[in-house]
């Protein structure tokens, strides 16, 4: 055996082990990512259902996990932008921004999350989605009083999104988002619109045979 066969079997060996340390940190990150997703995913089930202060010790579990798997990859900073990671920040991003208008709070920032930007930002468009689910539920239980500033709020988040004018790997695909946005924008407004307008309709008539009676 040569020199350069010891060289190589040297040089192997230590990429082996370091191939082994990553492969390592992605297999225990994984499982917390997908344990934060699904207490993300429970957090805004429960905002549904007005149950806030679940959602927040759900959300809270969600942030010690994605706090555990950053912690495991701050040897291995290539694995910051991985999918299963961004995903799960995403999630936590769309939980704590849709708990946050639908509790009237100071929206958290990406810092305040600790999680990338691009995430934050894509979860804070899927919000709208889930903001739209809340406004028909208020609407088909016969509660008006909030729907118009929901809907205010879904407006807002599209009037931001739409001015981050950056290369989709950079944000992670927030056109896509952004586009989303904007259907379930116009869709909602348009519902929203019909329901005053039957309202209004509904009022004027019972005013009209008060007065006629």
């Amino acid at each position: 055996m040569g020199v350069l066969s010891n060289d190589l079997d040297s040089i192997v060996e230590r990429v082996r082990l370091t191939l082994s340390a990553k492969d390592e940190a992605r297999e225990k990150a994984m499982p917390l990512c997908r344990d934060a997703i699904r207490h993300c995913s429970e957090a805004i089930r429960a905002v549904h259902r007005q149950e806030f202060d679940r959602a927040t010790e759900l959300l809270s579990l969600a942030h010690n996990l994605l706090s555990e798997a950053q912690q495991v990859f701050v040897a291995h900073s290539e694995f910051s932008n991985t999918g299963f990671l961004r995903d799960a920040q995403k999630e936590y991003a769309e939980g704590r921004t849709f708990l946050a208008l639908v509790t009237g709070v100071r929206l958290p920032d990406p810092l305040e999350l600790c999680i990338d930007v691009a995430a934050y930002l894509n979860g804070l468009g899927e919000a709208v989605g889930e903001l739209r689910r809340y406004l028909l539920d208020n609407i088909r239980r016969g509660d008006l009083s909030r729907c118009e500033e929901l809907l205010l709020s879904m407006d807002d988040i599209y009037s931001v999104l739409v001015t981050i004018d950056f290369p989709d790997a950079i944000t992670g695909g927030l056109r896509r988002t952004t586009d989303m946005v904007r259907g379930v924008l116009e869709k909602t407004r348009s519902d929203l619109t019909l329901v005053m307008r039957q309202k209004d309709l509904e009022n004027k008539i019972e005013k009209f045979e008060g007065d006629i009676s």
